[in-house]
């Protein structure tokens, strides 16, 4: 279990430090490299390398176009049976290519992209870095893969919709009062969040403070004597499996964690908190809420 819960916090934490660490396209909040020209005609043959993207592009209605992706794409249920070509590390070119994607999405330069780039070039095949930074980009990535794969008018609701829930988040919690968060990754060991921009963005949005914003990682390894020291208001554990949050609150009580005293301590799905897609949104909103709990409760 504990093999597997790390090598999916491997993967979700690389794709946060594509968020927050990658050179993006000029004057755009969304990367958009591309490794050879968009053609006019929307794509009809897509390939996923993360599980975000596949996300994204259900979102904008073309879950249809997706003809591979990578092993930890699994939403929606519809994504399970789409075929797979590796992992947001390693890739199948002959796959890849044997597929003759018209559009592949990526969301850094490494990994499994750095593999194909070459081959995708030399093809003339798109390649198209899609980053959310902000929450606001999530919607903004919909509308942007709606127009790539021609499928604007379904495209357009959705990312609408999703632009409403962000700013009644916004308008709802700005002038409350900031709570410091932690926010645990990994148990053994224990991980959290640091200069991630999205996420850090997602905390702001709902009065929070991540008190490891400054650390020089985005996903830095601490110690819990280090996180007593911070002395944040709220956890907020990625440990959701069964009896995940009763395991950790016990554990930061034997260690006279405040937050955990206070019974300031929840539990988000990590896939929905961790991965730049739609499904931050849901668990923005219970972020936020979860920081109005604490908020209230002394």
């Amino acid at each position: 279990m504990r093999t597997a819960l790390l090598g999916r916090i491997a993967l979700t934490l690389l794709a946060l430090c594509g968020a927050a660490c990658t050179v993006q396209a000029a004057g755009s909040t969304i990367a958009s490299q591309r490794a050879g020209p968009i053609a006019h005609k929307p794509a009809t043959r897509v390939i996923t390398l993360a599980p975000h993207l596949t996300e994204l592009v259900f979102a904008a209605g073309a879950g249809d176009k997706i003809v591979a992706t990578v092993i930890s794409s699994n939403y929606p249920a519809a994504a399970e049976h789409i075929p797979r070509v590796g992992n947001g590390l390693n890739i199948s070119v002959e796959q890849v290519i044997a597929l003759k994607p018209d559009l592949v999405l990526a969301w850094q330069p490494s990994g499994a992209a750095q593999t194909l780039a070459p081959t995708l070039a030399a093809l003339h095949i798109p390649l198209v870095y899609i980053a959310p930074k902000q929450l606001a980009d999530i919607p903004k990535a919909v509308l942007e893969l709606g127009k790539l794969l021609g499928t604007g008018p379904l495209a357009q609701p959705e990312a609408g919709r999703l632009q409403q829930r962000i700013a009644a988040l916004t308008k709802r919690y700005a002038a409350l009062r900031p709570v410091s968060v932690f926010i645990e990754v990994g148990t053994a060991p224990i991980y959290t969040i640091g200069r991630d921009p999205l996420i850090n963005d997602a905390l702001r949005i709902c009065a929070g403070k991540n008190v490891y914003a400054r650390a020089v990682l985005a996903a830095p390894q601490v110690s819990a004597e280090n996180v007593l020291a911070a002395g944040p208001d709220v956890v907020i554990t990625s440990a959701t499996q069964a009896g995940g949050l009763e395991g950790r609150q016990a554990y930061w009580s034997r260690l006279r964690l405040p937050a955990a005293l206070r019974h300031h301590i929840y539990a988000i799905n990590p896939d929905e908190l961790f991965r730049p897609g739609p499904r931050l949104v849901d668990a923005s909103e219970k972020l936020c809420r979860d920081l109005d709990r604490a908020r209230l409760t002394p």
